[in-house]
C-alpha cells in the first residue's frame, strides 16, 4: 500500500492495486524466469505502481532498456517487451528478435503494449518477419497513474500536440477509457460538465462505451458527484506564466519527472569538519522523490514561495527543541519514549535539511535581476498593460540570444493576453526570432500558430479584458502568506481554468454565459442515471467531490489552486485532479517545437 494515495476522500490505492493485479496476472502467465525489455519512457510511470520487488516476486530476474542490435545475455526462459505502440520501437524489437542467437537455448518472446495494442504495430512486426515469434501479444491498460492522494496523470507527452495540431484523437480515447476504469472502481459519476471540443469528444466516447457495456449495471456506490472535462486550449494563458508556488518553481527550474527531481549535488554535500573537504564534492545529481508521503513537503508544496521561508524556520525551531528534550529525559520510561521518537525526528531533520537546500537554490534564481524583469513583463501582460505593441524586454532577450523557449513563452503570453497580435507586431517578432535563432524554427512558429498560442488578431477585437474582468483573473492585493483567493499561486493572476471550476461549483456557469461563449469550444452538461438505491444523500456539511480532468496537460500551480479550494471551510467542493500530462510552460512549448 502507498499510504499517501489514501489520505483524501477518494482512496486511489484501489486504482493502484487494480493495475498491479493486472500486471501480476500477465507475468504469471509467462511461466518461468523472465527478463523485461523496457521502452525507456515507461520506466518512470511504472515506478509509481510497481517497484522492482514486485517484479522479482514474479520471477523477473533481469531488466534491460530497449536498444538496437542484440539483447544482452540473460539466462531466462521468457523475454517480455514492455512498450508503447510506436512504429519506430517495432523496428528495434525486430532487430533484437532477429539477432537472437539461434544456437543458444530457445527463449519465449512476449510483447505487452501500453496502454493499447496496435494493429499498425503488429503489421510492422509481421512485415519485418517476427510477429510469429511472440507467444503472447497483449495490452496493459495503464491509462491513469496515481501520483498522489488527489492526482492522476496519463503521462502522455504528446497529447496536446496530437489533439490540437494533428487531429489525432488517440489520447482522448485513452482518457475516456481511463474514466470508464475509474467508474468501474468508484461508481458511475452522475453529472458530467465540460468545456471545449476535446471535452465534448471524450464525453461522447464515454456515452458510447457505456452503451457497449449495457449488459452489467454498475453497482458500486458513487464516490464522485461531478466530472468536469476541460480542454487545455480553453485556457492557453495559465501554463505560459511562471508558476510561483514552491512545487511550481521546482518544476519550472529543475523539472519534476514522475514525482522525482534531480538537483545540483553541491548544496547537499555533508558538511565536513575542519572545512578542508572541498575536493570530494559529489558529482552525481541529487535525486529526491516529491509527494505528500513526506510531511513537510505536503505542508509547503502548494504555498507561494515567499511564504515558504517562515515555515522552514518555524520547523527548524520545533525540531531543535525536540532534540533538546533528551537532556530532560531522566527516568528509564522517559528515555525509552525519546528513543522511540528518534527515527521520526531524524527523518524530519533530514527532510528539513533537503527543503532548506532546495529553497536556497530557488532563491538564487528568484532574486536575480532577470527573473524579476521577466516576471514584471508577464504581470503587465496579464493585467492588460501594453499588450498590443512590441515589448522592449522581449526584444532585448532576442538580441542577447536568451533561451528560445523563454522568448517563445513570453511572445505567446503577449499574444494570448491580446487575443492575437497586430500583424506588424507579429511579423516583427517572427523576423527577429528567425534571424537570431535560425530559419529552421519557422516550423515551430507554425505549430504555435496552429495551436492558437501565437496568432494574428482577427476582427480587430481583444476579448481578453472582458474575460479578465468577468472572471476576476487579476487581483491587485494578494496575500501570499495567508491567501484568501487562488490568485496567490501566480502572485496576482488567478488561473482561468481553476476559476471556471470554482464558478461551476457556485453559483454555476449560468452566471458567466457571455464569457463561456467567447472561450473556444462548446460547453455542456450531461447526466448519467444511477440505478435505484445508489443515489447519494449528502449529509449536512458534507462536501461534493468533483473529478476535474485537464485534456492537454495541467501545471502544479493549477493543482495548488484546486487544493486551496478543496481546503476552504465553506468551499463545498473537494477536487481530485486528472490530466493527460503534468507539465509547465517550457515542457509544453518544447513538445510543440519541431525537432
Amino acid at each position: 500500500m502507498a499510504a499517501h494515495l489514501s489520505y483524501g476522500r477518494v482512496n486511489l490505492n484501489v486504482l493502484r492495486e487494480a493495475v498491479r493485479r493486472e500486471l501480476r496476472e500477465f507475468l504469471d502467465k509467462c511461466a518461468g524466469s523472465k527478463a523485461i525489455v523496457w521502452d525507456e519512457y515507461l520506466t518512470g510511470p511504472f515506478g509509481l505502481i510497481a517497484q522492482y520487488s514486485l517484479l522479482k516476486e514474479h520471477e523477473v530476474e533481469k531488466m534491460f532498456t530497449l536498444k538496437g542490435n542484440r539483447l544482452p545475455a540473460a539466462d531466462v526462459k521468457n523475454i517480455i517487451f514492455l512498450v508503447r505502440p510506436r512504429l519506430e520501437l517495432m523496428d528495434i524489437i525486430a532487430e533484437n528478435v532477429l539477432s537472437e542467437d539461434r544456437r543458444g537455448p530457445a527463449r519465449d518472446f512476449h510483447i505487452l503494449f501500453v496502454p493499447r495494442r496496435s494493429l499498425l504495430c503488429e503489421q510492422r512486426l509481421k512485415d519485418l518477419g517476427v510477429l510469429g515469434s511472440f507467444i503472447y501479444r497483449e495490452e496493459y491498460s495503464l491509462d491513469l497513474i496515481p501520483f498522489d492522494g488527489d492526482l492522476l496523470s496519463m503521462e502522455s507527452e504528446d497529447a496536446f500536440k496530437e489533439c490540437y495540431l494533428e487531429g489525432d484523437q488517440t489520447s482522448l480515447y485513452h482518457a475516456a477509457k481511463g474514466l470508464m476504469t475509474l467508474q468501474a472502481l468508484y461508481g458511475t459519476i452522475p453529472h458530467i460538465f465540460g468545456k471545449g471540443e476535446c471535452a465534448r469528444q471524450v464525453a461522447n466516447m464515454m456515452v458510447r462505451m457505456k452503451r457497449e457495456f449495457t449488459g452489467s449495471q454498475n453497482s458500486v456506490f458513487p464516490v464522485f458527484d461531478n466530472l468536469l472535462l476541460l480542454d487545455r486550449n480553453v485556457d492557453l494563458l495559465t501554463p505560459l506564466a511562471t508558476q510561483l508556488t514552491y512545487e511550481g518553481l521546482i518544476d519550472e527550474i529543475y523539472g519534476i519527472q514522475n514525482s522525482y527531481v534531480k538537483l545540483p549535488p553541491e548544496k547537499f554535500a555533508p558538511k565536513k569538519q575542519g572545512g578542508g573537504g572541498g575536493k570530494d564534492l559529489p558529482t552525481e545529481a541529487k535525486k529526491l522523490q516529491l509527494n505528500s508521503a513526506e510531511e513537510l513537503y505536503a505542508e509547503i508544496r502548494d504555498k507561494n514561495f515567499n511564504a515558504v521561508g517562515s515555515v522552514l524556520s518555524k520547523k527548524a525551531k520545533i525540531i531543535s527543541a525536540a532534540f533538546e528534550e533528551r537532556h530532560n529525559a531522566k527516568t528509564v520510561g522517559e528515555i525509552k519514549q525519546f528513543v522511540s521518537q528518534l527515527p521520526h525526528m531524524q527523518a524530519a531533520r533530514g527532510s528539513l535539511a533537503n527543503h532548506t537546500s532546495i529553497a536556497e537554490l530557488i532563491k538564487d534564481v528568484t532574486t536575480s535581476e532577470d527573473f524579476f524583469d521577466k516576471l514584471t513583463v508577464e504581470q503587465e501582460f496579464m493585467s492588460g498593460i501594453d499588450t498590443d505593441k512590441v515589448n522592449s524586454y522581449i526584444e532585448d532577450c532576442i538580441a542577447q540570444k536568451h533561451a528560445l523557449i523563454k522568448v517563445l513563452r513570453l511572445v505567446c503570453l503577449q499574444s494570448v493576453c491580446n487575443s492575437g497580435l497586430k500583424h506588424k507586431v507579429l511579423d516583427h517578432y517572427r523576423r527577429e526570432i528567425l534571424q537570431t535563432y535560425g530559419y529552421e524554427h519557422i516550423l515551430t512558429l507554425n505549430n504555435l500558430e496552429k495551436a492558437g498560442l501565437l496568432k494574428a488578431q482577427t476582427g480587430g477585437r481583444n476579448n481578453y479584458p472582458t474575460i479578465r474582468k468577468t472572471l476576476r483573473l487579476w487581483m491587485d492585493d494578494v496575500n501570499e502568506q495567508n491567501p484568501t483567493d487562488i490568485s496567490y499561486v501566480y502572485s496576482g493572476y488567478a488561473p482561468l481554468s481553476v476559476r471556471l471550476a470554482q464558478l461551476l461549483s457556485r453559483p454555476g456557469w449560468r452566471s458567466i454565459e457571455e464569457v463561456l461563449r467567447i472561450l473556444p469550444g462548446p460547453h455542456f452538461e450531461e447526466r448519467q442515471p444511477l440505478p435505484t438505491g445508489l443515489q447519494k444523500k449528502r449529509q449536512p456539511g458534507e462536501n461534493r467531490v468533483t473529478l476535474i480532468f485537464f485534456l492537454g496537460g495541467v501545471t502544479f500551480a493549477e493543482i495548488a489552486a484546486l487544493r486551496f479550494l478543496s481546503q476552504l471551510e465553506d468551499g463545498g467542493t473537494e477536487y481530485v485532479i486528472a490530466t493527460t500530462k503534468l507539465m509547465n510552460g517550457s515542457s509544453w512549448i518544447e513538445a510543440l517545437m519541431e525537432k
